[in-house]
């Protein structure tokens, strides 16, 4: 059975939601729940969910790190935090991959420091889900990992991307695009003129460049950029959506309550709302690193936490990093020949 790491003490209502989220997991998917926190507020929890006969223990640390907190300062001095406890397991091999929504930028320094990269990896990638207008879903990395990227990186990102696709979505040849500024070769700067050289030499279904304004139509399945552009695109994106789901829940309630068409609208509202909903895409893995991680958002509900452990058990039980290793690989002996 898989095991997956659960940072109980991340998120915003840890441990509450961490531990609803992971009892969901325990019941509905083939895996066993690590719940890595202050034992008596896990505990606590955990006695508030009929739980008897789960596949969960309880791993103690008695640390935990703040959304406030330094990344680098908490990776040093809080070494027995819930996140250092949880990665550490995966590194002895006593847990498969672990997951958290606590500090993106502690967690991912866990993971580097902890973990480590694979051997061909020069820098992870975060990698993001995003619904699009065709009923599918792109993945974007880097959004957040490294601000500042050169050509080698982004090629590296389709690589770790393309396969992440093809593991999650089932998709067997991901049309690999890269962000730009526009769609033609000569558009972009000298980061994207560069990468896009590289790309278009690689054994990928590399479609070209894309725009901002592509990223939700679904003409690409990866689309690749580095991760100072990709966390803004990120934010704007998460902004968007709560803007436009506030908008219309305004407008729904103040027009449609006396038309005939009222419950049809608010079925359309909630469709939409679904579709948009982070929590069913669970969390966005941090890919390259020696081990399965996978961060979530700090607000993650419960059924955010269960998704993140769905797509860490899937991305163990395909042992991306296998694939990464051997592919990646593929491309520096190509390089070289």
């Amino acid at each position: 059975m898989i095991r997956i790491a659960v940072d109980a003490m991340g998120g915003d209502d840890a441990p509450h939601t961490e531990v609803e989220g992971a009892v969901a997991a325990a019941r509905e998917l083939d895996v066993r729940i690590l719940l890595v926190g202050k034992p008596e507020s896990v505990r606590h929890e955990l006695a508030r969910h009929p739980h008897r006969g789960l596949p969960i223990e309880i791993v103690p640390a008695s640390e935990v790190i703040a959304m406030t907190d330094s990344p680098t300062q908490a990776v040093r001095k809080k070494r027995d935090s819930s996140v250092h406890v949880a990665a550490k397991l995966v590194r002895a091999g006593d847990a498969d991959g672990f997951i958290s929504a606590g500090n993106t930028g502690a967690v991912m320094a866990t993971a580097y420091f902890i973990l480590g990269t694979l051997p061909s990896v020069d820098r992870p990638a975060l990698a993001a889900p995003f619904p699009t207008s065709r009923g599918s879903v792109s993945v974007m990395l880097d959004v957040g990992a490294n601000v500042d990227s050169k050509p080698a990186h982004l090629e590296q990102f389709a690589v770790m991307g393309e396969i992440y696709y093809r593991a999650i979505f089932g998709t067997r040849r991901p049309r690999v695009a890269l962000l730009s500024i526009g769609e033609e070769e000569v558009k972009g700067n000298e980061l994207t003129r560069e990468a896009f050289n590289r790309l278009k030499k690689m054994e990928l279904n590399f479609h070209g460049n894309v725009e901002g304004r592509d990223v939700f139509a679904g003409t690409a399945d990866v689309i690749v950029c580095d991760g100072f552009i990709g966390n803004v695109a990120l934010k704007i994106s998460e902004g968007l959506v709560e803007h436009i789901v506030t908008t219309l829940k305004e407008g729904l309630s103040s027009t449609l309550r006396a038309q005939v068409g009222a419950v049809l609208a608010r079925q359309a509202f909630q469709d939409f709302k679904k579709k948009m909903d982070y929590s069913e895409y669970g969390g966005a893995p941090l890919l390259g690193v020696r081990g399965v991680t996978v961060i979530g958002h700090g607000r993650s509900n419960a059924n955010a936490i269960k998704n993140a452990v769905r797509v860490a058990a899937e991305l163990a039980r395909c042992k991306i990093n296998e694939k990464i290793e051997q592919e990646l690989d593929a491309v520096t002996a190509a390089a070289r020949s």
